[in-house]
């Protein structure tokens, strides 16, 4: 776990943390059709956005606020149910914020430093005196509060968390172009050639979207952005240029502030934007040591406790034995008479005989048919999949009826089901 500096009080006392959670996340296709990248399952049990929220309290801040714009009703249900327990009497607030046209009556947020701007208001409300910003839709343990005292001790105007990535592989980021002394020399937004990190020529610095501001020039800085003619009202694009021009910027390490458990040895950090690196996420998580520890009492990831009765795993014959290995079988579940091996089953998915499902994430509520076989595929929620269905084992037929990747993932909905019997 990360070491914190000693302070006589916690910063995160004196914080709010403002998590963005309005974007679509076009890249996982049909699984952002009915949500928002953040309201996404993960894990088995959580959501995506699940991460950011629990790394705020966990850290110790206990003033929270959620902007939310594309189908965002799930994910505000979620929170209604999930993120329900701070306590206004103690001090501790958590407002979700959708777009609502409060600045102007024809525009929603125009950019994620927009969605800030229209509730400022609010923001100064509580008087925060630190502004964390953070992104909603990533998948990471870390210490909010170590960034504080770095942003302190510093003395910069904005401090933007970096993860270190082989510099071949940095051209997908916004790349942080820093001197010996961390300070942000340049940001180059997905450069063709990214600069490395002193004295390391292979590894480049990304930037995390975590900002640490003071609220007062985080509010000046908002303002004088909405007032510039032709800006397109973006952190990344407007106002840390800005800052970085004027040489207030600082990168800090992810390195510093990850919280590990003694089971996990690198530090974890994932964009799990896309089909196949959400898949590979989750399925990793069956590994026998994962690199992500969800079983870290110290630093739990919170999120909506669904009432749900025990999992069950019934028939015990040699062709039709109801059994899981190396999976996550969240609660409501029944496996019955069907091999279940390396994947993951969230709350009351149920699953007939005589089937094979290896390398599987399947979403809530699924029901699988007697015979079915399959293997790395991803299922959305509430998909019933009909007897016989074999995925898996035809690239070109996976292909033809369903969202098959590029590294051969099979993502199934229900109007792909349909269209099969039309």
């Amino acid at each position: 776990m990360s070491r914190r500096p000693v302070h006589s009080a916690p910063l995160a006392r004196s914080a709010m943390a403002y998590v963005l959670a309005g974007g679509r996340g076009s890249r996982l296709m049909e699984l952002t059709d009915r949500r928002a990248k953040p309201a996404v399952f993960f894990g088995a049990k959580s959501r995506i956005i699940d991460f950011a929220l629990s790394n705020a309290v966990n850290s110790g801040i206990r003033r929270i606020g959620v902007a939310t714009q594309y189908k965002a009703h799930s994910l505000i249900r979620h929170m209604q149910r999930g993120w329900n327990f701070l306590r206004p009497g103690a001090n501790e607030t958590f407002d979700i914020l959708p777009a609502s046209q409060r600045v102007s009556e024809t525009e929603w947020y125009a950019g994620t430093a927009d969605a800030v701007y229209q509730n400022l208001d609010i923001i100064e409300s509580y008087a925060p005196r630190y502004m964390i910003i953070l992104a909603g839709d990533h998948v990471y343990k870390m210490d909010y509060e170590v960034m504080l005292q770095r942003h302190c001790e510093s003395g910069a105007e904005v401090t933007v968390a970096c993860i270190e990535v082989p510099r071949q592989e940095a051209s997908a980021f916004g790349v942080m172009h820093v001197d010996e002394a961390d300070r942000v020399v340049s940001f180059l937004e997905k450069p063709a050639d990214p600069p490395s990190i002193p004295g390391r020529p292979d590894v480049a610095l990304a930037s995390m979207g975590i900002y640490v501001f003071e609220t007062s020039l985080l509010t000046e800085e908002l303002k004088r952005d909405a007032a510039t003619p032709g800006s397109s009202r973006d952190f990344g694009k407007d106002i840390i240029p800005a800052i970085v021009a004027r040489g207030g910027a600082v990168a800090h390490r992810f390195e510093d502030s990850c919280v590990r458990s003694s089971g996990e040895a690198d530090a974890y950090w994932r964009d799990v934007g896309t089909v196949d690196a959400y898949w590979r996420a989750n399925i990793d998580l069956t590994d026998v040591v994962p690199a992500l520890d969800l079983y870290d009492r110290d630093w739990p990831i919170w999120t909506y406790g669904e009432v749900t009765p025990p999992a069950k795993f019934v028939m015990d014959d040699d062709n039709r034995r109801g059994m899981a290995v190396d999976s996550l079988v969240s609660g409501g579940c029944i496996v019955s008479g069907t091999r279940v091996r390396r994947s993951l089953l969230f709350s009351n998915v149920h699953v007939r005989s005589y089937g094979q499902i290896e390398e599987a994430v399947l979403l809530p509520g699924v029901l699988v048919g007697r015979h079915v076989r399959l293997r790395k595929v991803v299922v959305d929620s509430g998909v019933v999949l009909p007897e016989g269905l074999v995925v898996g084992e035809d690239p070109d037929e996976d292909a033809r009826r369903f969202r098959r990747s590029p590294e051969g993932v099979s993502l199934i909905t229900q109007p792909m089901i349909d269209a099969l019997k039309a």
